[in-house]
């Protein structure tokens, strides 16, 4: 390469090279890197006080760093010298150490290419999200702290993940309890049932005690979908090593809230257990013998934000009501979709409710895509749309299929979205119907959406599942 074009290239030329640099670095993980004490003290405070203090320091030839592993000093190597990252230097598996090594180093800006880079990737890859991953390294490397940026956007990230969709050994115990800790009585949204929370929390807790513990918690604990299939039976098959199962499930029994569960649940599943403190259950029983009408979900947190969104709606539509609300004025003379800005994407079921406070002809509720939909028209003539109409029929792509009665005004839908099988089914005025025969390989990302003309009004809302 011709030196003297590009002082970035030039410079890149310096990162780790023996040849050029005066200072050998010590790593956490007992590697060595090369720098140049000048670069790196001009480029970050907390070298320049480590190199020029006057001390021994500044003499040595060596300097160690026994928690900066080497993966993330390349990285600040990197970016002290040239001023920039490659995309490609950053990695799941150092974008932690990076992090942690920039915030180290007093690197804000850093930091915030770092922070930027893990969206886009969470943006560009829904179907490959190792949120958890990072979650568990950065519970095992990192302080807890508040005011952590990237800790706060992994646990939002991790937090509208279904639990029972994240495979047994890619979240950690360490960062479930991060994870709990942060959503603990929290105002956040969250996907996942109290007692899914349990469940999951139980059985990371026996893979830690033994295989024989975690594959008799796998049969013992059902997911809640399973409850819900088949009546709840009472087993009884001791646990081995249930002390230490309750041993190592206590950090987390605290960051649980039992009076999600229902109290069927509670009786025939978790308390014969053994492995929850009996005080604890018993304070539940108190709560629930007390208390005749809680307004407590089974699910912590606050659920998905289910409001339209101005930015993809189409024209005359007019939303209110803080978003919740979106009608079409009298002057409105065609159809118009508008839909919602939650993205729902990666595994899971996601469920919520539009009710039908003024119909119109041909009023519709289902999903969409973000790409190539047109709110200026009606979903169901759409190849990215997928709507329930009020004639009773499921259409896309302009294809009518019978799926229920009709409805008018005062009607609640219910939309059932199963991103694990990505199919849709609907509830309409409490009656639930199958999912879709037609819609049975649904896009990976897709929105809430509705389509209507005047007088149509539609409120939207979460879908609350009472105990």
């Amino acid at each position: 390469m011709t030196k003297g074009n590009s002082l970035e290239k030039d410079l890149s030329l310096l990162i780790n090279n023996q040849k050029y640099s005066d200072l050998e670095i010590l790593c956490e993980d007992e590697k060595k890197l090369y720098g140049c004490r000048a670069i790196l003290a001009a480029r970050s405070e907390v070298f320049d006080r480590l190199l020029y203090n006057g001390m021994k320091e500044s003499y040595e030839t060596k300097i160690s760093f026994p928690k900066i592993n080497s993966a993330g000093m390349k990285i600040v190597l990197e970016y002290t010298y040239t001023g920039s990252i490659k995309i490609e230097s950053l990695t799941k598996d150092n974008i932690i150490e990076a992090f942690y090594a920039a915030d180290y180093f007093q690197l804000p800006d850093l930091q915030d290419f770092i922070m930027n880079t893990f969206k886009n990737t969470l943006e560009k890859n829904c179907d490959e999200n190792y949120s958890p991953e990072l979650l568990s390294k950065l519970a095992g490397n990192m302080p807890f702290t508040e005011d952590n940026i990237l800790l706060n956007l992994l646990v939002e990230t991790v937090a509208i993940i279904p639990l029972n969709t994240i495979e047994f050994g890619r979240l950690s115990i360490t960062g479930l309890r991060y994870l709990l800790s942060c959503t603990h009585e929290k105002e956040t949204p969250f996907a996942t049932s109290e007692y899914e929370v349990f469940r999951y929390g139980a059985i990371l807790a026996a893979k830690k005690v033994s295989n024989e513990a975690y594959n008799t918690l796998m049969e013992q604990l059902p997911t809640l979908e399973q409850i819900q299939e088949n009546p709840v039976q009472t087993k009884n098959k001791i646990i081995a090593d249930h002390q230490k199962v309750a041993k190592e499930l206590e950090p987390l029994v605290k960051l649980i809230d039992f009076r999600r569960i229902k109290g069927q649940i509670l009786v025939n599943i978790i308390e014969p257990l053994g492995i929850t403190p009996i005080e604890i259950i018993l304070n539940v029983y108190r709560y629930n013998m007390l208390s005749f009408n809680s307004d407590l979900n089974d699910t912590r947190g606050i659920p998905f934000n289910y409001v339209y969104d101005e930015s993809a709606c189409g024209s005359n539509l007019i939303i209110e009501d803080n978003g919740t609300v979106v009608y079409a004025p009298n002057d409105s003379i065609s159809y118009k979709s508008v839909s919602a800005k939650v993205a729902l994407e990666n595994k899971g079921v996601f469920e919520w409710d539009v009710i039908i406070e003024k119909s119109c002809t041909s009023a519709a509720v289902g999903v969409c895509t973000s790409e190539n939909f047109n709110y200026e028209t009606w979903a169901g003539y759409q190849t990215t749309g997928w709507v329930l109409s009020s004639e009773g029929k499921s259409v896309t792509s302009n294809a009518w299929l019978g799926y229920c009665p009709l409805f008018g005004d005062g009607t609640k839908i219910t939309v059932h979205l199963d991103m694990n099988k990505r199919t849709c089914a609907f509830t309409v005025n409490g009656t639930k119907y199958p999912e879709v025969s037609a819609w049975n390989n649904l896009p990976s990302k897709l929105y809430p959406v509705v389509s209507l003309e005047c007088p149509g009004r539609f409120r939207i809302q979460p879908h609350k599942k009472k105990n």
